[in-house]
C-alpha cells in the first residue's frame, strides 16, 4: 500500500521527519518497507522563463537563450530543442545540479558560447520517456520554484506492508488514525456535505438486492449535468504518487476516495443502465460480461454481479463493465458504494485472475460504516470538479442491519497479560483514539463497541494487543519467565520411545520421517481392509489419502534407494496411522482415529554391504525378527510370542504375529509378498515389521529391577526330541518350562534337523536346559527326575519322541 505523506498531512499533524514517521508506524505494527522520494534527484532544477532566444552563431541546430528564474539577472543557456517559444516556462537545471540519469550540470562552452545550465526535457528529469523537446510548464507556474514542487514531486511515499488482518489500514484515513494514536495528534476526518438540487435520487434510480447473503449494503447517489474532463493536477499528482493512473475527473474521484477512505466505489453512466434500475444478483450460468479491461467473460453461477433490468453491468467488488463505463459523452452518473462479502469476491477475483484495488479490500473486509461517508465524499468532489449537480438524498438498501461486535476489557488483566503496568487512562486514550467506543462501564472493566473496520478484533485479548502495540513493545521490560515449583514428570511413553529408537539404531536401522499422506494405490496393494481418509485439498494424487500403515513410506524409501544402487537398506519410522471414526469431529472428539506405530524394513546384504572379511549373505526373516526382539529386550517386555500368521501384504512362508504374553497382538513381522513387491517395483527379499506402540509401551518395564546373582551352580542337560514338522518350537518350549518349573531356568533351542535318519514329516529339535535352585545345590537325582518328567509330558502332550 502506497501512502502519500503530503496527502496524509491533510488529516493529521505529522512528526517532523519522514523517517520518524516511518519508525513510529513500524513500531505500531505497520511495517514501512521503503520510502520513495521522487523529487530527491531534482535538486537544483527550477522553473525558468525564456526571455530571449537567438540562433547560435556557430551551430545551425542550437539556440542561445536568456532565461529568467525570478532574480535580478538572466542566465545564458545554449539549447538544442526547437519546441519552445519566447515566454514559455521550462525546467532549468542550474550549475551543480545532478539529474536522475546521472548527468552533472557544469558551466561549459558549447561551440564557443558559454552556457550556464541546461533546459530539460521530461526524459532528462526522469518523468516520462518523452525526449522530443523541452518540458513546457503551465503559464501560471511561479518562477524560481523548485521543479519537484511545480510538478507535485515534492512528496515522500511510504510503502506500507499491511497484513491481511488489517484492512482498516488500506487507506490514508486509516493510516492517519494510526499516526494520531501514536503521536497524540487529533484526527481531521472530512465531513462531506454535497450541495443537492433537483429531483430526489429515488426518482432517478432504483436499487434491489436479490443476493442478500452476499451483499450487506448497497447505496447510490446520482450526479447530473457533469462534464467529463481531466481531473485537476493536484488530484492527478496524488493518484500518481500512489501508483494509480489518472483517467478523467469522474473515475479519478472514485479512485481518490478509495485511497482516502478504503471504500471501493464505481460510477455507471446512468443513460446506459436499462430501466434506471440496479439489481444485485447472482450471475446466470453462461451470462456474458465485457469488463473494463475490454475482455468478454463468461460468468459462473457463483459470481455476484451488478445488473440493470436487462443484463450484468459489473462483477461485484472486482471490476466494472464496459457497457456502462463513463465516457466523454456521459452527462449523468450513478455512484455505487456497497459492502460485499469477502469470500465471494475472492472466488470471483481468483476465477478470472482479476486482482484489483477493490477486490483487494473486499477480500480482507471493507468497513461497512464507510459506505455512506465515502459515497457523499465522491458525490461532492465529482460535482465540484465536473460542474454537475447532486440529486437530493441517497438510495440506501440494507437488508439486515448488522450490529457491531463488542468486547469487554478488564483493566486489572492488562498488566498480567502484557507484563507491564499501563495506566488505565492511557488504555482508554489508546482505544478511544483507535475508534473503540465505550458502551458499558462497570467496576474495573469497560465494554467497547468495535469499529466495523477492525475485522481482527473480537475478544479481550485483541483489545490488549491494541494497547501493547501502541504503548510500545519496547516499553515492555524483558523478564525471565517465572519458574515452576515442581516440574511435571516426563511421560513414561517418551522414555519408552527413546529406548525403542536406541534399540533399532543398534540393530542397524536408520530412522526416517515420511509424510502421513500417501497414494491410494500404495494402500490398495497392501490389501488394507479399511478405506483410507481422503484429503479435501491434496498436494497431489500421490499424497491424496491419510496412511493406514507406515509401510508405504518405507517401501517408497527402499525403491528410491534401490534406484540409486544401494546394496543394503535398514530403516525404521515411528508415526501414526489414521482410520475413519464414525463419531469423529463431534464435540472434542478428533476427526480420525490415530494409532501410534513403529515400522521397520531390512533388505539387501547383511552387515551393510560387501566386505572382504566375510562372505556375502543376504538378510532374511530372522534379521527383521531380531530387530523386533531387540526393541522388546530394550523395553524389558518378557514373554512375547511369535506365531505363524497370514496377511495380504506378507509372504505366506514367512509371516509371524507378535503378541504379548497376555494375548495382546502388537503387529506382524515377515517378508513382503512378491505380488506387492512387483506392483511397487521392488526387489525380492524385503522384510518388514509394523507394531502398535501403545500396548507395547504399556507392557514396558522401564524402572530397573535388580536380582541377586545366583549362589548355587547350574546343571546343564540337553534334550533332543523328534516332533511333527508343523509343531512350533514355542509350543515345545512352553511345555518344557511349565513341567520343569521351578527348577528349569531356561530352555534354548540350539539345533533344528530334518533328513535321515529322521522320518519324513518329522524334525529334530535339540534344547539346552539349565537347571538351578535358588536355595541349594541340586543333586543328580533331582535333575534326572525332573528331566524324565519333561520327556514324559512332551511325549504325552505333543506326541514327541526322544531321539535315540
Amino acid at each position: 500500500m502506497k501512502i502519500s505523506v503530503k496527502w496524509l498531512g491533510d488529516y493529521v499533524a505529522l512528526p517532523p521527519s519522514v523517517d520518524e514517521l516511518a519508525r513510529k508506524l513500524t513500531a505500531a505494527g505497520l511495517e514501512i518497507e521503503g520510502v520513495e522520494r521522487p523529487g530527491e534527484g531534482l535538486r537544483g532544477v527550477v522553473v525558468a522563463q525564456i526571455r530571449e532566444s537567438v540562433q547560435h552563431p556557430n551551430a545551425d541546430k542550437l539556440s542561445v537563450t536568456q532565461v529568467d528564474i525570478g532574480g535580478s539577472a538572466l542566465f545564458q543557456v545554449v539549447c538544442g530543442a526547437k519546441n519552445f517559444k519566447v515566454g514559455d516556462k521550462v525546467p532549468l537545471a542550474t550549475v551543480g545540479a545532478k539529474l536522475p540519469n546521472g548527468m552533472e550540470i557544469k558551466q561549459a562552452a558549447l561551440r564557443g558560447v558559454d552556457s550556464f545550465g541546461m533546459l530539460c526535457s521530461a526524459k532528462e528529469l526522469g518523468i516520462t520517456e518523452d525526449s522530443s523537446g523541452l518540458l513546457i510548464l503551465p503559464a501560471d507556474t511561479k518562477l524560481g520554484l523548485p521543479i519537484a514542487e511545480a510538478l507535485g514531486l515534492d512528496d515522500s511515499v511510504l510503502e506500507v506492508n499491511v497484513t491481511p488482518n488489517r484492512p482498516d489500514a488500506l487507506s490514508h484515513l486509516g493510516i492517519a488514525r494510526e499516526v494520531g494514536v501514536v503521536t497524540g495528534a487529533p484526527l481531521k476526518v472530512p465531513q462531506p456535505k454535497p450541495a443537492e438540487s433537483g429531483k430526489a435520487v429515488a426518482e432517478r434510480v432504483k436499487v434491489r438486492i436479490d443476493a442478500k447473503e452476499r451483499c450487506s449494503r448497497y447505496a447510490a447517489r446520482v450526479v447530473e449535468g457533469i462534464t467529463v474532463q481531466p481531473s485537476p493536477q493536484w488530484m492527478q499528482d496524488r493518484l500518481k504518487a500512489c501508483g494509480v493512473r489518472a483517467i478523467n475527473n469522474v473515475v479519478d474521484v472514485t479512485n481518490y476516495v478509495l485511497l482516502e477512505y478504503g471504500q471501493p466505489l464505481h460510477a455507471f453512466d446512468l443513460e446506459k443502465v436499462a430501466g434506471q434500475e440496479i439489481v444485485v444478483r447472482a450471475a446466470k450460468p453462461g451470462e456474458k460480461l465485457r469488463t473494463l479491461d475490454d475482455k468478454e467473460r463468461t460468468l459462473d453461477a457463483d459470481d455476484l454481479v451488478i445488473a440493470d433490468r436487462d443484463r450484468a453491468q459489473a462483477l461485484a467488488g472486482v471490476m466494472g463493465g464496459g457497457d456502462s463505463e463513463v465516457t466523454q459523452g456521459t452527462k449523468r452518473i450513478v455512484i455505487e458504494s456497497a459492502h460485499f462479502h469477502g469470500s465471494g469476491v475472492r472466488r470471483s477475483a481468483k476465477r478470472y485472475a482479476l486482482h484489483t484495488e477493490a477486490s483487494h479490500r473486499f477480500e480482507r473486509g471493507a468497513d461497512l460504516d464507510a459506505v455512506l461517508p465515502a459515497l457523499d465524499r465522491a458525490a461532492q468532489l465529482i460535482a465540484e470538479l465536473s460542474g454537475g449537480t447532486v440529486a437530493p438524498g441517497r438510495v440506501d438498501v440494507q437488508p439486515e442491519p448488522l450490529a457491531p461486535r463488542r468486547a469487554t476489557l478488564r483493566y486489572a488483566r492488562v498488566e498480567k497479560v502484557l507484563g507491564v503496568a499501563v495506566p488505565e487512562a492511557e488504555v482508554r486514550r489508546i482505544l478511544t483514539a483507535l475508534g473503540f467506543k465505550s458502551v458499558e462501564e462497570s467496576a474495573g472493566q469497560t465494554t467497547y463497541e468495535v469499529p466495523r473496520a477492525r475485522v481482527d478484533v473480537e475478544r479481550e485479548e485483541d483489545l490488549m494487543e491494541e494497547v501493547a502495540r501502541v504503548y510500545g513493545y519496547d516499553n515492555i521490560p524483558a523478564r525471565l519467565p517465572r519458574g515452576l515449583e515442581t516440574l511435571a514428570p516426563e511421560p513414561l511413553s517418551m522414555e519408552a520411545e527413546r529406548r525403542l529408537r536406541h534399540a533399532l539404531g543398534g540393530a542397524g536401522l536408520s530412522e526416517v520421517v515420511n509424510y502421513s499422506f500417501v497414494a491410494p494405490k500404495s494402500l490398495e496393494v497392501l490389501g488394507g481392509k479399511e478405506a483410507p481418509i481422503a484429503l479435501m485439498n491434496p498436494l497431489s494424487v500421490e499424497q491424496s489419502v491419510m496412511r493406514t500403515s507406515l509401510l508405504p513410506g518405507l517401501l517408497e524409501n527402499l525403491s528410491r534407494s534401490v534406484r540409486h544402487q544401494v546394496e543394503s537398506v535398514g530403516l525404521y519410522e515411528t508415526g501414526r496411522a489414521y482410520f475413519r471414526d464414525a463419531e469423529g469431529g463431534q464435540g472434542m472428539r478428533p476427526a480420525a482415529r490415530e494409532v501410534p506405530r513403529v515400522a521397520g524394513l531390512v533388505w539387501g546384504l547383511r552387515g551393510g554391504g560387501r566386505s572382504w572379511t566375510q562372505k556375502d549373505s543376504r538378510v532374511d526373516f530372522y534379521d527383521a525378527k531380531g530387530a523386533v526382539e531387540a526393541l522388546l529386550h530394550a523395553l524389558h517386555v518378557e514373554g512375547a510370542a511369535f506365531t505363524p500368521a497370514e496377511a495380504p501384504a506378507y509372504h505366506p512362508r514367512s509371516c509371524a504375529q507378535v503378541a504379548l504374553k497376555d494375548g495382546t497382538v502388537l503387529g506382524l513381522v515377515g517378508e513382503v509378498h512378491p505380488r506387492v513387491a512387483k506392483a511397487l517395483g521392488l526387489p525380492e527379499g524385503v522384510f518388514v515389521f509394523e507394531l502398535d506402540t501403545e500396548p507395547l509401551y504399556a507392557a514396558a518395564r522401564l524402572v530397573p529391577q535388580a536380582a541377586a546373582l545366583p549362589k548355587y551352580p547350574a546343571v546343564l542337560r540337553d534334550l533332543a526330541v523328534v516332533v511333527p514338522l508343523e509343531l512350533r518350537n514355542e509350543e515345545v518350549r512352553r511345555v518344557i518350562l511349565e513341567v520343569g518349573a521351578p527348577l528349569v531356568e531356561d530352555a534354548l533351542v540350539f539345533d533344528v534337523y530334518t533328513g535321515k535318519p529322521i522320518p519324513e514329516g518329522k524334525k529334530n529339535l535339540a534344547y539346552a536346559l539349565r537347571y538351578r535352585s535358588p536355595e541349594r545345590t541340586l543333586t543328580d537325582a533331582e535333575v534326572t527326575a525332573a528331566h524324565q518328567r519333561i520327556i514324559t509330558e512332551v511325549n504325552q502332550r505333543l506326541g514327541a519322541a526322544l531321539r535315540a
